[in-house]
């Protein structure tokens, strides 16, 4: 199931298409370009770790190379990826490799015990719905555990490049995708029916040569712009030169080397169970509110 089409809907912003080529391409030398995975994956890992249960059915979704499935190495994790060269190489000792896209989940519902999905669901043109997909695969009191990247994540190349473009050309076109914020990721938790929802945000600052290098690192990892309105064709030269000039001007550090903004949103949530922490109707709290707030003068 690989169907990446984009469809007739003004909503959908990405091209899937390409990200499967920029993936295909990125799984060629990615182990020289993967240190955010591979830092967000642990730290998605703790988190794993920090609760307490036995999963036996477990998804990676937009599983990359491999790198969660490496680290839950006692378990049975199906991979599954858009791109086919990510699956040759996300190789582990137990489990299943499926070539499908995040907004198609080909699971039966009720089927899976976790889902986990570690710096992909960024790309997701329809998040709600596909959160929506991933709470119907879910068992009861199953969980939903995943990082992307959101907030303020690359800020500064979204400013420089757009001033870079009013300089040269008098406008600017969409060269960096827009991100979600930790606040619309618990709300979209809570709108799919996830209970106990959590969303939380670490941010991940990296240094580079310039801004040559970042763009290098960007699309050795796979994340190359896909904007459905991206400007086609080879950028300019003396665009780029521009951009770099900008870059170094206002977002470098004491050593001459600029710096890059990650903004990593964490969302956790349970499918409903009625084993689960359940909020009181109204009229059953146990604290009186004028024992807090006093008596009106």
């Amino acid at each position: 199931m690989t169907k990446t089409e984009p469809p007739d809907n003004p909503a959908f912003i990405f091209d899937r298409a390409a990200l499967r080529k920029n993936r295909d391409r990125a799984s060629r030398n990615f182990a020289d370009h993967n240190f955010l995975v591979q830092e967000v994956a642990a730290r998605l890992h703790d988190k794993y770790l920090d609760i307490t249960r036995n999963f036996h059915h477990i998804l990676d979704l937009g599983c990359h190379e491999g790198e969660m499935a490496r680290l839950l190495k006692d378990k049975f994790v199906i991979s599954q990826d858009l791109s086919r060269g990510f699956l040759q190489k996300a190789a582990q000792s137990s489990g299943a490799r499926v070539q499908a896209d995040e907004e198609q989940l080909p699971y039966r519902p009720q089927s899976l015990d976790l889902v986990i999905s570690n710096l992909s669901l960024h790309w997701v043109n329809d998040l709600p719905g596909c959160l929506a997909q991933i709470m119907q695969t879910l068992k009861p009191d199953g969980l939903f555990l995943a990082s992307l990247l959101g907030g303020e994540t690359l800020s500064e190349l979204r400013r420089v490049m757009m001033e870079a473009e009013m300089n040269i050309r008098g406008g600017a076109s969409p060269r960096v995708s827009p991100f979600m914020d930790v606040r619309s990721g618990g709300s979209l938790l809570q709108r799919a029916g996830f209970a106990l929802p959590v969303a939380e945000v670490d941010r991940i600052t990296v240094t580079y040569e310039n801004a040559f290098k970042l763009m290098q690192e960007l699309k050795g990892m796979g994340e190359g712009n896909i904007l459905l309105k991206r400007p086609r064709g080879l950028t300019s030269r003396r665009l780029m030169m521009e951009c770099a000039k900008i870059y170094h001007e206002k977002f470098s550090d004491s050593r001459g080397r600029i710096t890059a903004s990650f903004d990593i949103i964490y969302l956790m949530g349970w499918s409903p169970h009625k084993s689960q922490q359940q909020p009181l109707r109204p009229g059953q709290g146990k604290v009186n509110l004028t024992d807090v707030f006093g008596e009106k003068s």
